[in-house]
């Protein structure tokens, strides 16, 4: 029996030497590619903003693009600005979110707007270029984002001496937005909404519906089942909302069915953000999208009832991340001295991104000339 026992004794040990062996060899693998790939993106990453350039590669005159860095109320706030002519009227964009800047989709999806303005692509407060892991996390309010979109808006006026700029605003932007030019209207020349937010809370049960009959349309019986799990305002329905919208084509783009591919990604591959720029992306994401301060809570058809400023809303027909049809009913109820609603045949909720050259259509011809004739409804 002990003769047997060593035998055992004396076979165990190689076995547990192999696997050692092959968990090192694992470990070691893994630690590889972690390294490869860390490598990869520091060097995807220089951070180096693209100028304009001629065919000869020269820097067009008066053309601008830079990453700045500029004190709005206490706090140091990042901001990307570019412009074939920086004697064009300037456009400030409002991203959306709450802490999702948006200048890294130009890459893949190009706006064109800097053929028309000086466009700054501002980073709000606690996101992207202007997070702070220090941030005094009380400042994280609905009011002071309207406080900082004027501080932002009067640092602009005084850089590029123009008495008023344009506000273009998007998502969770056009919360905020809205009520800063209701606040400040002698500051700006228009107000241009891309799927601008009505009361979120009712938008969500409308885009919860859709997709309950979009995938009970499509045969989809597994992601109809996961869906009939929650109700539009549980906490399990929020951790799958986005990838879900996207799958149906209602999400950040019509076509973009991905979350971590079409931004995640895409944010990583960016070439005009460093690499810590690109971790404090997401970290300010995680910092502000479920910030209790900055949740949409009124219902702006009761708050915002009157603007004293030319008004533009931008909506795709396939948007129900901000339902499209609220946004057009809103526009309808809401006095402007102008205004108009344009609805993107082949868009979802970012229809600056997914229908460029109708955007542009409508700048030339009804936003710098304070009209509305392309409007679907005036």
């Amino acid at each position: 029996m002990m003769e047997s026992g060593k035998i055992r004794l004396k076979t165990l040990f190689p076995i547990k030497k192999k696997i050692k062996i092959v968990v090192r060899i694992v470990l070691g693998a893994i630690l590889a590619v972690v390294s490869l790939c860390f490598v990869v993106l520091l060097i995807m990453s220089p951070g180096k903003i693209k100028q304009f350039t001629d065919e000869n590669g020269r820097k067009l005159d008066n053309s601008l693009a830079e990453k700045c860095f500029v004190e709005i109320n206490d706090v140091k706030m990042g901001m990307i600005i570019k412009s074939k002519d920086s004697s064009n009227p300037v456009l400030l964009f409002v991203h959306g979110g709450p802490g999702m800047p948006e200048f890294f989709l130009t890459e893949d999806y190009p706006t064109g707007l800097e053929e028309y303005f000086t466009v700054v692509w501002w980073d709000q407060r606690g996101a992207g270029l202007s997070y702070d892991s220090q941030i005094d996390q009380t400042t994280l309010t609905v009011d002071q984002y309207i406080e900082d979109t004027i501080a932002v808006t009067n640092y602009l006026r005084d850089r590029f001496e123009q008495d008023k700029i344009y506000l273009m605003a998007h998502s969770w932007g056009t919360y905020f937005g809205i009520q800063t030019v209701q606040k400040a209207p002698q500051l700006y020349n228009a107000y241009i909404a891309v799927g601008q937010v009505t009361n979120q809370d009712e938008s969500e049960k409308l885009a919860y519906q859709y997709m309950l009959d979009y995938y009970e349309k499509t045969g989809d019986k597994k992601a109809l089942k996961t869906l009939k799990k929650y109700d539009e305002a549980s906490d399990g329905y929020k951790k799958i909302r986005d990838a879900f919208m996207h799958r149906a084509g209602t999400g950040t783009t019509h076509t973009m069915k991905s979350v971590v591919s079409g931004i995640f990604f895409a944010s990583l591959e960016n070439r005009e953000y460093t690499l810590t720029e690109k971790i404090n992306l997401w970290r300010g994401m995680l910092l502000l999208n479920q910030n209790d301060q900055l949740k949409m809570v009124e219902d702006l058809r009761n708050k915002v009832t009157t603007l004293d400023v030319p008004t533009y809303f931008f909506s795709g027909k396939y948007d129900y991340t901000v339902n499209y049809k609220m946004s057009e009913e809103y526009l309808m109820q809401l006095e402007a001295p102008v205004k108009g609603f344009y609805l993107f045949e082949n868009a979802a909720h970012s229809p600056i991104f997914e229908e460029p050259d109708k955007v542009a259509q409508i700048i030339e011809n009804d936003v710098f000339s304070n009209s509305n004739t392309l409007a679907d409804m005036k």
